[in-house]
């Protein structure tokens, strides 16, 4: 039996990527060279696309880019599977889809836990913002301690990413086209992931819960996503002795915070995962045909 997957979404991310081709349509020719397919020349300027995409500068709106054209070549690598010089070249090695599909099962399920740690971090943020408006230092540094619990959670989704795609042995025999496109496709989503985890986890460690009248030894980081380290906990050690304009301009600070940056990244985030999903039950198809033929 065919599995389907995630119908793709109309809606696009406000920030600045190439829009997709007009030649993105699902071909049944068989040109002479596989080179020659549109769909793959397509897949491979994506990923080189991908491959010169800055995440150095560590704001969630390039964070949410790298995400967005990730999902992008997810989309086109569907594509490819369904070539019919794509099913031939797999026909004989149904050992490597398997290995492909260990490998987006462990995406799969690392994105999932990811979508499940950032709503509780989102939740978290809010939790904080209502104890900063109450000055209520101890919820305060209770959700900031939580903070540090995700952060290290986080931190773990990257290591795992990083062993993702190791150890690929191709036969002499395999396409080295073919080849070349698993390993880049890896490359990139392990390549993208660990901007988008590390970036998180970086900056929520930054976050120290404070000792009750106690300063905090302020930590410097520097690859952490900017939005999250612009609100500067430390400062607001001693509530009640802060003004009302000063509660009400980190108060905005944090919303502006969960409204924008975190809804950008967790919808973003969604697009991957679903794009994950769906190329696992590409890869999935092709095996199932292999074996009933």
């Amino acid at each position: 039996m065919v599995v389907s997957g995630f119908r793709r979404s109309l809606s696009f991310s406000n920030q600045s990527i190439k829009s997709r081709k007009t030649l993105h349509v699902r071909s049944t020719s068989l040109p002479c060279r596989s080179s020659s397919h549109p769909i793959i020349s397509q897949l491979k300027d994506e990923i080189n696309e991908l491959k010169s995409w800055n995440s150095s500068e560590a704001t969630s709106a390039c964070v949410c880019e790298g995400l967005n054209r990730l999902k992008i070549v997810h989309e086109s690598l569907d594509d490819f599977l369904q070539l019919p010089q794509t099913k031939e070249s797999l026909s004989c090695h149904s050992d490597l889809i398997e290995k492909n599909l260990e490998d987006f099962l462990r995406f799969v399920d690392v994105y999932g836990i990811f979508q499940t740690l950032f709503l509780t971090l989102k939740h978290e943020y809010l939790a904080i913002q209502m104890a900063v408006r109450r000055k209520d230092e101890a919820k305060m540094a209770m959700h900031l301690k939580n903070l540090n619990k995700i952060a290290k959670e986080i931190g773990k989704l990257e290591s795992s990413v990083q062993s993702i795609g190791k150890n690929y042995l191709f036969s002499d025999n395999f396409d080295a086209e073919f080849a070349e496109i698993i390993r880049d496709v890896i490359e990139v989503t392990v390549s993208v992931s660990v901007s988008l985890f590390g970036g998180l986890s970086a900056a929520l460690g930054s976050r120290k819960p404070p000792r009750m009248g106690l300063s905090w030894k302020k930590v410097k980081i520097h690859q952490g996503i900017q939005e999250f380290q612009q609100i500067n906990f430390e400062k607001l050690m001693g509530l009640r002795n802060k003004g009302e304009e000063e509660i009400k301009m980190v108060s905005k600070k944090m919303q502006e915070l969960v409204e924008d940056c975190m809804v950008e990244i967790e919808c973003c985030g969604e697009r991957s995962f679903r794009s994950l999903i769906n190329t696992r039950v590409s890869l999935l198809n092709v095996l199932t045909q292999l074996k009933i033929k």
